[in-house]
């Protein structure tokens, strides 16, 4: 490890402190820390500032936060295959691999070579309006067509690959990676699917219908959604942190990425113990623990803090 890039959500408590300890540490091994330029100015540091783009050249990203905060570290090395190793500074998550406690002797162990890496799928979204790509965009969880808060219905009309599923009478869309079946997908119906399996889940939020069931399909079918929303305001959220408005007939497309994200992985934890751990009845471990109960269950963030998973859409 020569370089390592840092990403870390400075809202949080602590997060400011230690990132520059992090920081210390690391170069005091001999590694290279690169910080994008605005988190830089924010640490009290601008000479270390680099291009947002540059992280991509880190021999791995450290996620200082939570979830959210490795959501966007995955978006921002989308292509590169660069590795993240997350640092929970927050509840406990689905993806952050080690908590505040056990950082140096982790970093230790990062230095030294003594870990494994594990693939996630990616999602590659596009929007395609009148004929011209408008927007494109990767995601590690989900893409997510909702309409506004006042608008009425819409109505769906999806393909799977060259063949016609349904048009559907509904509040969105999901469109989630397996890692993102634990999110927002799972606070609307959709199943709970391994991070090993490579597919795409589709799970219509709120549908006026009796038989709409969540799908899922694989990944070398693209999905097509056509939107009809005459006069409505429509939505496309990526992982809860990115938005654009949609218009009247706007095709959304969605395959797997070429890329997948890579994680670092020091521990032997499954998904299933995760699944117990969070998703158990009566609540998670800082609860039993005679704690406040905490409420992200999902993977969602804003850009500037991370937020619970299952409160829908724009509230994430």
């Amino acid at each position: 490890m020569q370089q390592i890039g840092l990403v870390a959500n400075l809202e949080k408590p602590r997060a400011r402190e230690v990132a520059l300890e992090t920081m210390a540490y690391l170069e005091g091994r001999g590694v290279k820390v690169l910080v994008s330029r605005a988190k830089a100015v924010h640490l009290g540091c601008p000479d270390k500032g680099v291009a947002e783009k540059e992280l991509a050249q880190a021999d791995c990203l450290l996620s200082l936060g939570g979830d959210g905060t490795l959501l966007r570290a995955a978006r921002l090395v989308a292509g590169s295959a660069t590795p993240i190793l997350g640092v929970n500074l927050g509840h406990l998550g689905f993806l952050t691999e080690i908590e505040l406690a056990e950082l140096y002797p982790s970093l230790e162990r990062l230095l030294n070579g003594d870990y494994r890496l594990e693939e996630r799928m990616m999602l590659q979204g596009s929007v395609n309006r009148k004929g011209r790509e408008v927007i494109s965009c990767q995601a590690l969880n989900d893409l997510v067509i909702t309409k506004g808060a006042f608008s009425r219905m819409l109505r769906l009309e999806v393909y799977i690959g060259p063949a016609y599923l349904d048009t559907y009478p509904a509040d969105g869309l999901i469109i989630s990676s397996p890692t993102g079946s634990t999110a927002y997908s799972l606070s609307a119906g959709g199943p709970l699917v391994s991070p090993r399996l490579e597919v795409m889940i589709v799970t219509p939020i709120c549908p006026h219908t009796l038989y709409s069931r969540p799908l899922v399909v694989p990944p070398e079918q693209p999905i097509r959604v056509h939107v009809h929303a005459q006069g409505a305001e429509v939505m496309l959220t990526v992982d809860g942190q990115q938005g654009w408005h949609l218009a009247n007939g706007d095709v959304v497309a969605v395959t797997k990425a070429q890329v997948p994200t890579r994680l670092i992985r020091l521990k032997n934890n499954t998904f299933y113990s995760l699944v117990r751990e969070k998703l158990r009845e009566g609540g998670n471990r800082q609860y039993d623990e005679g704690q406040a109960p905490a409420t992200d269950i999902g993977n969602y963030s804003q850009e500037a803090g991370d937020y619970p998973g299952t409160a829908g859409p724009g509230t994430r």
